[in-house]
């Protein structure tokens, strides 16, 4: 018999969807003996999963329940297959994504505080916001009071599960999209991310929803935000490290572009950290996934993995094969 262990934090009511034929073993935060497994469900707080791994025994087989996958190979080793949780965030990680674009284009963080301020005639401030980050000072009439995201162009750097719902989220208001993932292909058009560069100043929104790589860590640095045009709005859903932090902190207070955060390097932004005073900036502590639906949504994609394994089928979400 399988023996699964999953952290204890989890609502015994989601676990129902596991095949039967495993022992399902909890496993607390405070685990202080070693316990043997053959597969091993991770806190999805990496922290915590950390704490008790040298604990665990005999894993053959890791099903996250995240999407990232980044730290788990070096910490299980080769030996070990690692299915990642693909799937299980597209909903929540898209709508963040709409609403952050969204959020900036109808400038919400500004009107918050004029909200707060309970001042009516500061509204004007958004004309002065408008022209300063756009670069456009034509005497508009009436005032630029806002922006509208129908008929944007918008570069999706990343072109997985979660750029496409986000892709069919955005349908709707007929953006122009161009797309990038490691590779090109057809149909769609996705282009190869060697071509990032040529594609960065054709775009009013760049959007990162790729995964955290070798090859991706550090991708946006000074060179790319120069080749972004004024004001562009930048949203990264994905990893922190994928972008320079030093790169977008000064490219925020240059009034270059402008940018929604769920991620940051580092991750937990400490107290103090440039990023929280720059302007033009939303930043979210990475929270896009984290809904109601998170635990059981998950929970069913391990579930189907985990039957997959059993019989000996091809993984759907294999991230590491064992060798």
């Amino acid at each position: 018999m399988l023996r699964v262990g999953y952290p204890a934090q989890l609502s015994a009511e989601f676990l129902n969807v596991f095949p039967d034929g495993i022992e399902l073993i909890p496993l607390a935060d405070s685990l202080d003996h070693d316990v043997e497994l053959d597969v091993w469900i991770p806190d999805p707080y990496q922290g915590r999963a950390l704490r008790i791994w040298p604990r665990l025994q005999g894993i053959r087989l890791v099903l996250s329940l995240m999407a990232g996958t980044e730290w788990i190979p070096g910490t299980v080793g080769p030996h070990v297959t690692i299915c990642s949780g693909r799937g299980a965030h597209n909903v929540s990680t898209a709508e963040w994504t709409l609403s952050a674009i969204l959020a900036m284009q109808k400038y919400f963080p500004l009107y918050f505080g004029i909200q707060q301020s309970g001042q009516w005639k500061r509204r004007s401030e958004a004309t002065t916001h408008y022209e300063t980050i756009s670069g456009d000072k034509r005497p508009l009439y009436p005032p630029v009071l806002l922006e509208e995201l129908t008929g944007k162009t918008v570069l999706m750097v990343g072109h997985g599960a979660i750029g496409q719902e986000i892709e069919r989220m955005l349908t709707p208001f007929n953006v122009d999209l161009l797309r990038v993932a490691r590779s090109a292909r057809t149909e769609p058009l996705v282009h190869s991310v060697s071509e990032l560069d040529s594609l960065l100043p054709k775009a009013d929104i760049v959007v990162l929803i790729l995964p955290l790589t070798p090859e991706s860590r550090g991708l946006i640095g000074s060179k790319q935000f120069g080749l972004m045009r004024q004001g562009t709005l930048f949203v990264n859903a994905a990893r922190g490290p994928i972008v320079q932090t030093n790169a977008l902190v000064e490219a925020l207070n240059a009034g270059k572009i402008r940018a929604a955060l769920d991620v940051t390097d580092p991750e937990p932004l400490p107290d103090g950290h440039p990023l929280w005073s720059c302007p033009n900036l939303l930043l979210t502590p990475h929270i896009a996934g984290s809904t109601p639906q998170f635990a059981p949504r998950a929970l069913k994609t391990a579930a189907d993995e985990l039957r997959r394994f059993i019989a000996g089928e091809p993984l759907h979400n294999a991230v590491q094969l064992a060798v």
